[in-house]
């Protein structure tokens, strides 16, 4: 059982690179236990920021500290830092094309107990709007090392959005394809095509599973790069299939689902079925209960699937 979230693996490369790159600066928004980057800012003082909770602020300083050639990441939860600092993230770095990498921690229904003000359940929609900005949702923590070592490459502005509970392996430290912008496609079947993102990868790859043992052949994607989609194996993936299901932890409008439906409807149109939380303020308890609540694992995966097949 893994018991190592991904915003802890994040943490983990950023400490590794940062020993040989001195433009990584980490910057906090009074979450820096929360982000698990209490060992940067131990570690490296200098290239650590702690803005207090001004979210706006937050991203904005980010911004400059990227025009003046660092590479700042910049973490928040990312129920505040996609709202309380949306006009900062679409201006200060989407419109001036800014290389700062925004990390909304604990995502999704990650605060569960603390209710609707502290669940992101729109983020995905919201930050995809925005021209000029990447959206991520990693599934496990080997995946995100590997999404954030390829950001450190680059100089784009960029949205990662993590949960706080550790998630359970998909891949391994040996085993873990990765290609910038490509989902990963997880087993292969033609009767149906599972498209996930984030934390919903798991069951669906668990769905799959139990699929199998009733004759249906599933392929599930890992969606992890929400925008930019990866259009071309979607299509070619959801040609082969009968019907469609998404599975995401957000809102049913905007994210994930949308994106796919549109995309596919557009070029190869096909039954699309999109599992998510609800257009209405979202149940309190864990994680897992949420899920469990709504139907967002195996077992609803499983039932969705027979009953539009």
């Amino acid at each position: 059982m893994n018991n190592i979230p991904n915003r802890k693996a994040i943490c983990d490369v950023l400490l590794e690179k940062a020993k040989d790159d001195k433009d990584i600066i980490v910057l906090c928004s009074d979450s820096r236990g929360s982000a698990s980057m209490s060992p940067f800012f131990d570690a490296y003082p200098e290239q650590a920021v702690e803005v207090g909770i001004a979210e706006q602020n937050l991203v904005s300083i980010s911004a400059g500290l990227a025009k003046g050639g660092k590479k700042p990441f910049a973490f928040s939860p990312a129920c505040f830092i996609s709202t309380r600092s949306y006009e900062q993230a679409k201006v200060d770095v989407a419109y001036s094309n800014t290389n700062v990498k925004l990390v909304g921690i604990s995502g999704g229904i990650s605060y569960g107990e603390l209710g609707m003000s502290h669940h992101s359940a729109q983020d995905i929609a919201a930050m995809s709007a925005i021209p000029n900005m990447r959206v991520y949702l990693p599934s496990d923590r080997f995946q995100t090392a590997k999404l954030v070592e390829t950001l450190l490459q680059d100089q784009k502005p960029a949205y990662i959005r993590v949960g706080r509970n550790p998630v359970e392996d998909i891949y391994s430290e040996e085993n873990c394809p990765f290609e910038m912008d490509k989902a990963t496609v997880l087993g292969e079947g033609e009767e149906l095509l599972i498209v996930a993102c984030g934390e919903m990868v798991k069951p669906a790859v668990e769905a799959a599973g139990l699929l199998k043992e009733k004759g249906i052949e599933a392929t599930v994607l890992d969606m992890y790069c929400v925008k930019p989609l990866d259009t071309e194996t979607l299509l070619e993936k959801a040609s082969r299939a009968r019907a469609v299901i998404t599975i995401e932890e957000h809102a049913p409008f905007g994210g994930l689902g949308s994106m796919v439906s549109q995309a596919v409807g557009t070029n190869c149109p096909k039954k699309v079925v999109n599992m998510a939380l609800p257009d209405s303020p979202v149940i309190t308890g864990k994680s897992r209960e949420v899920f469990d609540y709504y139907k967002l694992n195996a077992q609803g995966i499983v039932e969705k699937a027979l009953e539009i097949l």
